[in-house]
């Protein structure tokens, strides 16, 4: 189910909040790695980017800010937060992390992602770096609406797998099923 109203940051706070940590191990047989879904503004958008065609991996791929830990990240949060700083030049502080969903696995790099979710009031001003090809603020709602299964077998579809579409961007794979993720607890019933 995809919402069909308006939505609101207080949705987004109120569907995505939950526990940090601690780090959860990676699947067997795969890497760690996190990324940073940031979602912001009074109509509220989500920040992706398009990865530069010269990347060893995920070139060309619509994506959170994110990549494999460093040796002096602490945890996952960390290596989150560097990342979208390095990527974006972004400095989000760890008090705007929200909550985290469940992990996610690559099928094609063999990485288990965690991914973090900073709900912002604004927007910094954003700096891509040589790895984006393409910033993309996002209208959630909008994008939210175009949810469906992804049978393009170009993407290696799988059972599971997902699609969204934003312009002539398709958004696939592990962001896909991080957005079907905020999608599902946006639609989950509130507390009695």
């Amino acid at each position: 189910m995809t919402p069909r109203r308006s939505l609101t940051l207080d949705d987004f706070r109120g569907a995505l909040a939950s526990r940090i940590g601690p780090d959860d191990p990676p699947r067997a047989g795969t890497r760690p790695a996190a990324v940073l879904v940031v979602i912001y503004g009074s109509d509220p958008r989500i920040l992706m980017t398009k990865k530069s065609a010269g990347l060893r991996i995920h070139a060309g791929e619509v994506a959170f800010p994110g990549g494999k830990p460093d040796a002096g990240d602490p945890d996952l949060l960390r290596t989150a937060l560097r990342e979208s700083r390095e990527e974006l030049g972004l400095d989000i502080p760890a008090s705007r992390v929200v909550g985290r969903l469940d992990p996610v696995t690559t099928l094609n790099s063999n990485f288990t992602i965690a991914p973090f979710v900073a709900v912002l009031d604004a927007l910094p001003e954003v700096r891509p770096n040589r790895e984006v090809e393409l910033v993309l603020r996002i209208p959630a709602g909008g994008l939210l609406r175009t949810l469906r299964d992804d049978t393009d077998p170009a993407h290696g579809a799988a059972q599971g797998a997902y699609a969204l579409a934003f312009g002539d961007h398709v958004v696939w794979g592990a962001s896909a099923r991080m957005l079907k993720q905020i999608a599902d607890r946006l639609a989950a019933p509130g507390p009695p």
